[in-house]
């Protein structure tokens, strides 16, 4: 598995990973079955949520990387409602518990809220002075709101924005994306595949996919995934409850696309104007 720094925490962290988001709507036995064979294929980056199943999912991952926490990128989110100085610190506490853990490689802001966000980052910092967090993050932040947290937290302070980001939805390159290159922070794209929004062979840009699979005997879900992460600042963390799918999304990683298909894929599937808000679904 291609491994790259993680923004400004000088940790390497597989490009690809493992999402978590509406997990909880399949099988147990089915999802862990599907986070252990990314585990087994080097997706070692797994992101979950305490809002993800009201807890169930977090629960789940601590099920699915039990006896395996030495080789894991552990990333979890405290929802806006409860980013409050001591209701972060509690929240956190509640999500080692769920992942039988006792410590978070990363802790996110899920999306920014109405709290301060001088009363989240002084907890996150809390945290992170006493070993429950390596790092903290934010998520959906848009450049306005990334400056902000910036000139807050301070330099060097905030690991990531974590992004939708997927083939029908590039409004990030327009400038979060060259803000967080800029600025040193990762940038993790979550919905690789658009939440049920693939394009497939009806369409032109599923056909340029597909003719472009064929030539490096992959999958169209691959080549998507390789594209998304070309940029070396970008890191994918698709879901699936599928071992084999689990399989195939860290296999894509391996997959060297010349200039020609990425040109190619570019064109099938242009940014598009720039958004007035930052998309979340």
């Amino acid at each position: 598995m291609l491994r790259r720094e993680f923004g400004r925490t000088g940790l390497q962290v597989p490009v690809i990973g493992q999402g978590t988001w509406n997990l909880e709507q399949v099988e147990k036995k089915r999802a862990i079955a599907a986070l252990r064979a990314g585990l087994d294929a080097g997706m070692s980056h797994i992101d979950t949520a305490e809002m993800y199943g009201s807890g169930v999912v977090e629960e789940w991952v601590g099920e699915a990387i039990s006896r395996r926490r030495d080789e894991v990128f552990l990333v979890s989110k405290v929802l806006p409602a409860h980013a409050s100085y001591p209701q972060t610190k509690a929240a956190c506490e509640k999500s080692l518990r769920r992942l039988r853990t006792q410590f978070l490689d990363l802790y996110l802001l899920h999306w920014i809220g109405s709290i301060p966000l001088e009363e989240t980052f002084r907890a996150f910092e809390d945290l992170r002075a006493s070993g429950k967090i390596r790092h903290f993050g934010i998520s959906n932040f848009d450049v306005q709101e990334l400056g902000q947290a910036e000139a807050i937290a301070g330099p060097d302070r905030i690991g990531c924005d974590q992004v939708l980001y997927h083939l029908l939805q590039r409004t990030i390159e327009h400038a979060v994306l060259p803000w967080c290159r800029a600025h040193r922070l990762a940038v993790v794209a979550y919905s690789p595949f658009g939440s049920g929004r693939f394009p497939d062979e009806s369409s032109p840009g599923g056909r340029a996919l597909a003719a472009i699979a064929r030539s490096h005997h992959a999958t169209p879900r691959q080549v998507a995934l390789r594209f998304l992460v070309r940029d070396p600042n970008v890191f994918a963390i698709p879901m699936t409850s599928d071992p084999k799918h689990a399989r195939e999304n860290a296999a894509a990683a391996e997959l060297n696309l010349n200039d020609e298909e990425i040109n190619r894929i570019d064109g099938a599937f242009p940014p598009g104007p720039k958004s007035k808000t930052l998309p979340m679904l």
